[in-house]
């Protein structure tokens, strides 16, 4: 019987608690969560994973590594410049311990070529010719030897 009891309080102080009529006693002061321009950036970025490759492309239908870039960002309303080399060099330097989400890494593999971190050592990238823009980890050899720094945007 007094399991039943404490069980039916419990219920009735859940019921309470849960009562669509009874505010919230924070409610007011909930801000809508934002996300960040860099969290933005690499959402959007993973959902052009399969794109085809086209060199100078910037759209959709086709793009190349900054051209790709260029897009997203454009796309967020910020204005980035085209190509990878001039992206590394308007991008605030980031150092890799401290990469976030929406950065660019940069790679020279052997020309320039830039790609959006996801995180988890991951990027989103257009890698050349005859293939689909593409999921990358950062600890491939091809990518560790390639690096050469990351940068943010804006």
């Amino acid at each position: 019987m007094r399991k039943i009891a404490v069980l039916f309080g419990c219920l009735l102080i859940v019921g309470c608690a849960g009562h669509p009529h009874a505010p919230s006693p924070a409610a007011h002061d909930l801000a809508a969560p934002t996300t960040s321009l860099g969290m933005q950036a690499a959402s959007l970025a993973s959902t052009l994973v399969g794109a085809p490759y086209r060199f100078g492309g910037i759209t959709p239908e086709g793009f190349d590594c900054s051209g790709l870039v260029y897009y997203v960002f454009k796309q967020l309303g910020v204005p980035v410049p085209r190509t990878a080399q001039e992206q590394r060099g308007r991008a605030r330097p980031v150092s890799k311990d401290m990469l976030q989400p929406g950065d660019l890494l940069f790679f020279y593999t052997p020309k320039d070529h830039v790609g959006i971190y996801l995180g988890g050592e991951e990027f989103v990238h257009a890698p050349t010719t005859g293939r689909l823009v593409t999921r990358a980890r950062m600890n491939s050899p091809f990518f560790i030897l390639g690096f050469e720094g990351a940068g943010r945007f804006p």
